[in-house]
């Protein structure tokens, strides 16, 4: 029997209108099955990024593979017009190899030409004050700022250290807190044990100061205070007091990018609680910052200043500013002509 044809009134008949269920069935479900692989999807590069971040934050943290300058010799200081200097190896622990300069006092330059390192070692008791200086985030030993601090206190006929952390430069390893910290205090340790009875002075510069301070408390629980120190360009990891922090930017600049990923420092894996360790020092302390620093607002310095002061005492802890107008920001500090008379008047105090 015929079947009879419907013609509705648009002229489309009920047969042609008539849609296989199957079909129906596979539009269906062709929306869920995409929405369940695109999930799947980010799960997939969220648990990858969870597990790969954490050592990338890390590398933000320190930038120590961006070694700044570049093509240079670290072994070679003489190549930089870094003169009465010697390059060397320091092992800190099994596997950690860290590069260091050590400058002599400027008077010294002319009798120290073609010297070996262990003569260099040995003029570590000429009596001179001797200043380790630990470094910032980013390049290494060899970069502008750097030298000059160095050359800054040749001049004032001082002793330099300058190490790269582990990591760092032509330094074996890779960089963390406790890393760095067993690094500054290895280099103490080879000082002390070879100037006898001269002053070491620690300098601190940025992400340094947070390094020196975690020396200080370290050696402190030893029984041993530092003789002086000195912070420029102090940052203050207490978020939870200080709106800012020195290595946030990658998390404001992607908001809700800690939901997913907590900051470094919040599991403890960069801390450096430089507020916490004023608290417990009992070195005499020296504070330098720019009035015009990008990176640490002048603000920072001056609540560190006082925490510090509460801990000893202003006769003890002294802060330094800079005119802001001489654009020396974050770490132009060793151009001042009145910095050399500022590190002579706190190495005499100490």
């Amino acid at each position: 029997m015929a079947r009879k044809r419907v013609v509705k009134a648009d002229g489309t008949s009920s047969a042609a209108r008539e849609v296989p269920s199957s079909a129906r069935v596979q539009k269906e479900r062709t929306p869920s099955r995409w929405g369940l692989k695109g999930g799947l999807l980010a799960l997939f590069v969220i648990f990858i990024l969870h597990r790969i971040l954490p050592e990338l934050i890390q590398h933000l943290v320190y930038t120590h593979r961006l070694r700044v300058p570049f093509f240079v010799d670290l072994s070679q200081p003489a190549d930089l017009s870094h003169n009465h200097t010697i390059n060397m190896y320091l092992t800190s622990e099994e596997g950690i190899s860290l590069g260091v300069w050590h400058t002599l006092p400027q008077s010294q330059w002319k009798e120290a030409q073609g010297k070996d390192l262990a003569w260099y070692q040995n003029t570590l008791r000429d009596g001179s004050p001797v200043f380790i200086y630990l470094h910032g985030n980013t390049g290494t030993r060899a970069a502008t700022h750097r030298i000059g601090v160095a050359k800054v206190l040749s001049a004032l006929d001082y002793h330099v250290l300058a190490p790269d952390y582990r990591g760092f430069g032509d330094s074996t390893g890779e960089p963390t807190e406790a890393g760095l910290t067993t690094d500054a205090l290895y280099v103490y340790n080879w000082v002390k044990a070879r100037c006898g009875n001269s002053l070491v002075v620690i300098w601190g510069h940025s992400l340094g100061t947070g390094v020196a301070t975690n020396a200080a408390v370290k050696l402190l629980e030893q029984g041993v205070v530092f003789d002086g120190v000195m912070l420029e360009g102090a940052f203050n990891s207490a978020r939870q007091e200080i709106p800012f922090h020195v290595f946030s930017w990658f998390y404001w600049t992607f908001p809700g990018f800690g939901y997913f990923f907590p900051e470094p420092w919040a599991k403890n894996k960069v801390v450096f609680p430089t507020e916490e360790n004023l608290k417990k020092m009992k070195s005499p302390i020296l504070f330098l910052h720019a009035l015009d620093d990008h990176l640490v607002p002048f603000q920072v310095a001056q609540q560190m200043y006082e925490v510090a002061v509460s801990a000893q005492n202003a006769e003890r802890v002294k802060l330094v500013p800079f005119d802001g107008s001489q654009g020396y920001l974050h770490n132009g500090l060793y151009r001042d002509p009145q910095l050399p008379d500022i590190i002579k008047k706190f190495v005499l105090s100490l």
